[in-house]
């Protein structure tokens, strides 16, 4: 009896602060805290498209050999797909629960706004997953070509620097 409460108490101490500090780690806590900034999850979601471009050259390469090298093959499929995640992460954690903002009742100017920035992270959000689902290099241009269009929609052509939080 001693044993088996002694075992549970070890566990606990160890699990729960794990739990803890992993939660604090990967967490974003959706308190408009000024700490994080647009620009670098435009960077972050560009350099997850150029890896994921990257992973379908390789995997299509690797797939045309004589004999194909099969775990290399599943690695680069796993890594483009972990990247295409990331993005629909950024996307909806981030722009979506956070930065898109409702627009006041009755603003119709302000509305059509929101429903354009919707509608380009939607466009993003659907060719992440189209780029999880072949090697097609046409998809990664259109997410590449999505990103912009948010990216213009969300702080405009012209003042992309002078956005504020």
């Amino acid at each position: 009896m001693i044993k088996t409460v002694g075992k549970k108490s070890v566990l606990y101490s160890i699990f729960v602060p794990v739990a803890i500090l992993a939660s604090m780690a990967y967490s974003h806590c959706q308190v408009p805290c000024g700490i994080y900034g647009d620009q670098m999850r435009f960077d972050m979601i560009a350099e997850h498209i150029t890896t994921i471009e990257k992973s379908m050259k390789l995997v299509t390469e690797l797939s045309s050999r004589d004999k194909p090298n099969m775990n290399q093959i599943v690695r680069w499929v796993q890594n483009k797909d972990k990247h295409a995640d990331e993005i629909s992460h950024i996307i909806t954690y981030y722009f979506m629960a956070q930065r898109v903002k409702l627009p006041p009742e009755g603003d119709v100017e302000a509305y059509h706004e929101y429903v354009r920035k919707l509608a380009s992270l939607h466009e993003m959000l659907v060719y992440a997953m189209k780029t999880k689902q072949t090697t097609d290099l046409a998809n990664v241009e259109k997410l590449r070509s999505s990103l912009r269009k948010f990216q213009d929609a969300y702080l405009g052509k012209t003042s992309r620097s002078k956005h504020k939080h």
